[in-house]
């Protein structure tokens, strides 16, 4: 079985949490989820703190303060309609994987985050890979009917993983 995800971890933290398998484990089960068969895609993470997300976010979204998870898709995948899925990419035939894009964490942001839900470390990350790589597909939360979807989506697939709504007030 060929790997989804590409880790490079930065902050050994990360090494600890597991975050290796957890993305790995996240990603797999969204794209299931979506019909589409893992083994024909990567996904780069990018495994960083607060300091290196907050240039990150500075750099590409103007936003210099740390962030939980950023993604940025190899190709704009959106749907024009507001509501509706986008188009989900196809496989590339060949020996290559087809890129669906880049994901960074951030370990402080996510680790205070997972505390104050009361959600533990391993159930707030696999949300956010799992946020993170309906991104990739095109997935956003900009417009309310687009959350809607999206908030559905991600719900539905940590249910079937086995995690609580992270969307639910009834934690």
């Amino acid at each position: 079985m060929a790997q989804l995800t590409d880790t490079i971890i930065e902050d050994d933290r990360w090494e600890e949490a597991g975050l290796e398998d957890l993305a790995e484990t996240a990603a797999r089960a969204a794209l299931v989820h979506l019909g589409l068969d893992p083994e024909g895609f990567e996904i780069a993470v990018l495994a960083c703190d607060d300091a290196r997300i907050a240039e990150l976010n500075a750099e590409f979204r103007e936003k210099p303060t740390p962030t939980n998870v950023l993604s940025w898709p190899s190709e704009e995948r959106g749907a024009a309609v507001e509501g509706q899925a986008p188009e989900l990419p196809e496989a590339e035939d060949g020996p290559f994987a087809t890129e669906l894009g880049d994901l960074a964490i951030a370990f402080e942001t996510c680790a205070r985050e997972a505390q104050e839900a009361g959600k533990t470390m391993a159930d707030h990350v696999t949300h956010l890979i799992v946020h993170g790589t309906l991104h990739l597909l095109g997935y956003d939360h900009l417009r309310d009917g687009d959350a809607t979807l999206m908030e559905n989506l991600e719900t539905e697939i940590l249910g079937k993983m086995g995690i609580a709504d992270p969307y639910s007030s009834d934690l």
